[in-house]
């Protein structure tokens, strides 16, 4: 099994513990107000359904459309629930940070070949969070 597809699993199978991890962080975080007073059950349930299907959103079989379609629509709906557009892009960082601190931790990476695949691995995440970023970013533009 490939190293790339074992931390996948890693983030997959900690997806509950990484969500709570989430929303400690931007309830608390200065640069995401509205966060700290929002239904924090609808804020977990929303992290948790990214860090429990991180493989699925990663693969090379999910499009950019299908990235694209999902991330305008939450665009949309985070500023028709209030949310300022800076607070929407902080979440996705820090959703992006908490899966390298859970990565970082496990001491998964001592060798160079699963140094290589975590390389991979990275490639993936930041390229889906940067498309993330980018289209919910679009879709709060658009509105409605």
């Amino acid at each position: 099994m490939l190293i790339s597809q074992k931390l996948v699993e890693l983030i997959e199978r900690n997806a509950d513990s990484l969500a709570k991890e989430w929303l400690a962080d931007v309830q608390k975080h200065a640069d995401t107000p509205t966060y700290h007073k929002f239904n924090p059950e609808e804020l977990y349930r929303r992290s948790y359904a990214v860090y429990s299907q991180l493989g699925k959103w990663i693969s090379y079989e999910t499009t950019r459309a299908e990235i694209a379609d999902y991330y305008m629509a939450l665009g949309k709906q985070r500023r028709r629930e209030g949310f300022a557009l800076s607070e929407v892009i902080q979440a996705l960082i820090i959703t992006r940070r908490h899966v390298w601190l859970k990565v970082s931790s496990e001491g998964l990476l001592d060798t160079a070949l699963e140094l290589l695949r975590a390389m991979e691995l990275s490639n993936r995440v930041v390229l889906f969070f940067d498309r993330a970023i980018f289209y919910t970013a679009m879709g709060y533009e658009k509105g409605d």
